[in-house]
């Protein structure tokens, strides 16, 4: 197969993609065995090759069109001359900020990165000075950017909702000055929430995250109170109330799929039975010896899984639009700028994390490595040669991406999968490389089917 294209057929449907590009073509049985050999095969050696399958009339006029499309830029394209010349981020701008407004939590998830909360290091909560200065390193840092993300985190941030609500205000306050616009985000276990809480998210949140993993054998088996209790059945009532709330405003449930919920199609499934509709099922992030953690000789199943999956979703989204699966949306209008294709998601560069003290990480998954502590919100960056190092590590320079089709719509995956499977950011995390790429097909294959 040619380097240039990926062909496959899912749900009915056969699709190619010309890479470089971006176009995605959905094409008959014909054009489809074609494109095994234009590359290499001249039109009398195809015709011989599928005389038992086409006539050669139409092979000949199937060939035509295949040129056609070469001749348009959008089949075998060539990768553009400018992509070696990208340079990411060249003025430092940040634009997002992660603050863990708590390194504490009331839950003692088996899998959690972050310690149970404490990232390995003391329990503490953020305060007021450290979350007004993250606020304003944002802004001094975001140059002509007007838009801003920032993202409430922990541990779990409603155990310090207080500050959750002062920084609000605050960075209310900073707009008018600074002429930015704040995009609030929380991510929230749900245990402390009530009416007021909920009130003032919906209010002021342009997103919440609400973490609960599914099924409720599945949630309890790995999400447990601190006395060791499951915890389902008090938090599903308190979402359930809050997106009843919220309206059309956004808002995501989000599971995490490990070895034991290998069928986690039957968790989303489960959670929209239960009135949600934005929903992520996310794969489980540990070291690879834990019981629970996905291995290679997972791969098949979980892939099994996601096709299995998407015809599900093509179901329900033909009855209700608002149905979505967050790894099944996909942008084919070509979406980012090629420079943000590129790099992803930023780490490191344009998004960082806070930590209660104000230390700066590239991301919350490196939150409590000293390695990859990056500065802090006073003092300002004080390993420029990390930040460096994050914006390098993007597709362009990663010897697996430079050969992989869904280079482009991945971005080069994860840093920290990467780190802590490989121990190195340029060396991606390989089973999610295969998640990932199976999860685009999906989504190509879903739009396919639905557009028509």
């Amino acid at each position: 197969m040619d380097g240039r294209i990926h062909k496959f057929n899912l749900n009915n449907r056969n699709i190619v993609l010309d890479i470089n590009s971006g176009a995605v073509h959905v094409v008959d049985d014909v054009v489809y065995h074609i494109l095994d050999y234009y590359s290499t095969r001249s039109l009398e050696e195809i015709i011989d090759l599928l005389k038992d399958r086409f006539d050669g009339n139409t092979i000949k006029e199937a060939y035509d069109e295949i040129k056609i499309l070469i001749d348009n830029g959008v089949l075998y394209s060539e990768e553009t001359s400018t992509m070696n010349k990208i340079k990411y981020n060249e003025d430092n701008v940040v634009k997002a900020l992660c603050l863990h407004v708590a390194h504490d939590c009331n839950l003692r998830c088996k899998y959690c990165f972050a310690s149970q909360g404490d990232f390995k290091g003391d329990r503490s909560l953020m305060n007021l000075e450290v979350g007004k200065r993250a606020l304003e390193f944002l802004v001094e840092n975001s140059a002509n950017r007007r838009n801003l993300e920032v993202d409430f985190f922990g541990g779990e941030p409603l155990m310090n909702f207080e500050l959750v609500k002062e920084l609000v205000y605050y960075g209310r306050e900073l707009e008018n000055k600074s002429n930015k616009h704040f995009r609030f985000t929380i991510t929230t276990n749900g245990l402390l929430l009530d009416d007021e809480k909920i009130d003032f998210i919906n209010e002021h949140m342009d997103n919440v995250v609400m973490s609960l993993d599914g099924r409720k054998e599945i949630n309890d088996n790995m999400r447990k109170t601190v006395s060791g209790q499951g915890s389902y059945d008090v938090i599903l009532p308190k979402f359930k109330a809050l997106i009843e709330k919220r309206g059309d405003k956004d808002y995501y449930i989000r599971g995490t799929f490990t070895s034991y919920n290998l069928d986690f199609s039957k968790d989303a499934l489960d959670f929209y039975e239960k009135g949600f509709k934005k929903i992520s099922i996310e794969p489980v992030v540990t070291e690879p010896d834990e019981e629970y953690a996905l291995r290679e000789e997972h791969i098949e199943t979980i892939l099994a899984e996601y096709e299995s999956f998407s015809k599900d979703y093509i179901e329900i989204k033909k009855k209700d639009k608002d149905f979505l699966f967050f790894h099944f949306m996909i942008d084919l209008d070509q979406g980012p700028c090629i420079a943000k294709r590129v790099t992803g998601c930023g780490a490191g560069a344009e998004y960082m994390a806070v930590t209660p003290e104000g230390d700066l990480y590239p991301c919350h998954q490196f939150v409590g490595d000293e390695n990859f502590k990056i500065g802090n919100v006073f003092s300002g960056i004080e390993k420029d040669e990390l930040r460096e190092e994050f914006k390098e590590a993007n597709v362009l320079n990663k010897d697996e991406c430079r050969s992989c089709w869904a280079r482009y719509y991945c971005s080069g995956g994860c840093h920290a999968n990467a780190y802590n499977t490989n121990r190195d950011i340029m060396k991606p995390y390989k089973i999610g490389c295969e998640m990932e790429k199976k999860r685009i097909e999906c989504a190509i294959s879903i739009l396919a089917n639905l557009l028509e």
